[in-house]
């Protein structure tokens, strides 16, 4: 078993299959990682840009070539992490064996005997869910897995999207009863809210990035970016009734069917309770009630009392009135996708007060994160969860890490950033067409663009068509106004070569950079050495001003980083281009060296309100300014592992 230092993630894809990524190994060996963490592998549909939609977990994908290839690179020298995806196959006769036949069918996926329809993906019709729950379907669905783990090639697996499933805590009992020992969730909690009790090492580390973002962002702005957003767009509502309002469009359209079919399973009180709003008031994203056992955790209790349920509902729900454990079981399943497809893929596109704050976990509604209780939450996750994923930034992620930390530095510049945006909406006036970007719109395009810059307006424009299309409030997927978008997307690409706007745009937005650089120095390092293992999504070692998916899928320029990284091995200095690739291997190489102090304990210590400081095990010290101007006194006895690399960052060991 190899020890948990630091996990890579790698999307794998026709131009990055098994053999290419088995090339990668002896670089990322030398930039200090301990394991790979591989995006789904098994034989999904043809085509597949993303490997969710699987079409036989029984054997590793031939597009990305085959077990023969898949072995080699378990071989190669780092550990592996799997990907995998109990919830749901791709609905394919031609390429699904299980799917193909009917009675297969019947038995491998949630298929409602009434309707016939099946129980799908959030709202995509062609990926069915599967019936894990069935010990057969478990077992056969799981063979290959399993398999690899008991032959020491798969150290362990991330579970995606567990709150699907109809019983999360069996499928984790499961999974361990089958040798499975390291299993991390990607589960979403909610800010406040806990992981459960179950035999995981945590979660892919949503809950981590955003207390980190939340960290970095000025109490002190709150109330000027709050009335900047008020006066440029009129809105007054807080998140929170934006969300709610968006999860119950969800609940009353998208996911009408699922919604009448939890009415055919409650027939004698499905039409006078009402279940879409029931399913958009719950304050997290699902409750662990099992019938079958009869427990209901006193979590389940606070989030039905908080969602304030019909009481008739309540008891339903709460098993205190039996005969609807069916009922009970899909209400629980279903909702996830109108939280997930509410809030994440819908309010965080209409509200955009401070955009570092719309990520996956988080809520906008919280601004900002103390020192304390940073802390508070190290330490909690250190004695729960010690091998819990830290992560800035991921797949799933709305801007990748160091876009945020430009965002984020847009609190430390709160009221040069609001004269700025005044006067560019007045500037700008006459580049809008027939009211078209809208004040929200225009917000969101320069928000993206100072987090971003320099971006090709190429990726703008994709960009902004799937922002708008999410907000739902313009144009949408299910019914575009392209000449919306169109105008939208000219507006933006005006701004290029609109001299009023790049006066005064460009040196802020530079200086935004140099901070947000500060500022995502500071994240990197302490991902890298708080409680629990560093995850590192592919390229992200170097700066990377990414979007929401597809754009942080863009190919990755291998050969500039084994470039890079050789330079600063043989001596060559840190500087700007390479300053974030310092930190991670000058760091990795101390978790190699000394890994006793980062088994060990986590104690924080006071530097003040502007500055996060902690040492771990007694031997390593690390502090980081989370304000400007912000500074540490090191201690005596402790010695630079960063070479006086001057980066406004402090990682110390004991002599």
């Amino acid at each position: 078993m190899t020890e948990f230092r630091c996990t890579y993630r790698l999307q794998l894809l026709p131009h990055l299959d098994f053999s290419r990524a088995r090339e990668l190994v002896p670089y990322l060996r030398e930039l200090g990682v301990s394991h790979l963490y591989l995006s789904p592998a098994m034989q999904a549909r043809s085509g597949s840009t993303h490997g969710y939609d699987v079409v036989d977990p029984t054997r590793l994908s031939d597009e990305l070539g085959g077990e023969h290839e898949f072995r080699a690179l378990c071989e190669a020298g780092l550990g592996v992490i799997l990907d995998v995806v109990p919830n749901h196959m791709a609905a394919s006769e031609e390429e699904n064996p299980f799917w193909r036949d009917p009675l297969t069918r019947a038995k491998f996926f949630d298929v409602e005997w009434r309707t016939g329809s099946v129980r799908r993906f959030f709202d995509i019709g062609d990926l069915a869910g599967v019936r894990i729950e069935d010990p057969e379907v478990f077992e056969e669905t799981h063979v290959k897995v399993i398999e690899l783990v008991r032959d020491g090639l798969v150290e362990g697996i991330r579970v995606d999207h567990p709150d699907g499933l109809a019983n999360p805590p069996r499928y984790f009992h499961r999974l361990r009863e089958a040798g499975v020992e390291h299993v991390w969730v990607e589960k979403i909690l909610e800010p406040g809210e806990q992981l459960r009790d179950w035999p995981v090492e945590g979660t892919t580390g949503y809950e981590f990035a955003n207390d980190l973002t939340a960290l970095f962002v000025d109490p002190a702005a709150e109330d000027s970016l709050t009335s900047l957003y008020r006066d440029l767009t009129g809105e007054e509502r807080p998140f929170e009734k934006i969300a709610f309002e968006a999860k119950l469009e969800q609940a009353q359209s998208t996911f009408e069917p699922e919604v009448q079919r939890l009415r055919t399973r409650l027939a004698d009180a499905g039409e006078e309770l009402d279940l879409p709003r029931a399913l958009a008031s719950f304050p997290v994203y699902r409750t662990y009630v099992d019938p079958d056992s009869g427990e209901v955790d006193g979590l389940d209790r606070q989030a039905m009392m908080e969602a304030r349920l019909p009481a008739r509902l309540a008891a339903i729900l709460l098993l205190e009135e039996r005969a609807h454990d069916a009922f009970v079981i899909r209400f629980q399943q279903t909702t996830p996708p109108v939280m997930a497809k509410g809030v994440e893929d819908t309010a965080f596109y209409r509200y955009n007060r401070l955009l570092c704050l719309n990520e996956v976990g988080s809520s906008p509604a919280r601004f900002s994160l103390s020192v304390d209780d940073f802390h508070s939450a190290n330490l909690e996750r250190a004695r729960r969860f010690p091998r819990h994923l830290l992560a800035t930034t991921t797949h799933d992620t709305k801007r990748s890490g160091d876009v945020r930390a430009r965002i984020n530095a847009l609190s430390w510049l709160a009221d040069e950033w609001r004269e700025h945006v005044l006067d560019w909406h007045r500037a700008n006036a006459r580049l809008r067409a027939e009211g078209a970007p809208d004040a929200n719109e225009e917000y969101l395009i320069y928000q993206t663009l100072v987090g971003a810059w320099p971006i090709e307006p190429e990726r703008v424009d994709e960009y902004l068509v799937k922002a708008l299309r999410e907000a739902k409030t313009n144009t949408s997927w299910l019914e575009p106004d392209e000449q919306w978008e169109h105008a939208v997307k000219a507006f933006a690409r005006a701004l290029y070569d609109h001299r009023p706007f790049q006066e005064t745009f460009e040196p802020f937005a530079e200086r935004v950079a140099r901070e947000g650089e500060r500022i995502a120095l500071a994240q990197t390092l302490l991902k890298l050495t708080c409680p629990g293992v560093p995850d590192i999504y592919q390229g992200d070692e170097l700066w990377s001003l990414s979007l929401v998916d597809p754009d942080n899928r863009r190919p990755i320029d291998w050969e500039l980083r084994r470039r890079l990284l050789a330079e600063l091995a043989g001596g060559t200095a840190s500087r700007r281009e390479t300053a974030k690739l310092y930190v991670i291997w000058k760091t990795l190489q101390l978790r190699a060296r000394r890994p006793e102090p980062f088994a060990g304990s986590y104690e924080p210590l006071d530097a003040g309100p502007d500055v996060c400081a902690f040492a771990r095990g007694g031997d390593v010290v690390v502090a980081v300014p989370i304000r400007a101007g912000a500074n540490f006194e090191p201690p005596t006895g402790f010695e630079d592992v960063l070479d006086g690399a001057n980066l406004g960052i402090w990682l110390l060991e004991r002599r």
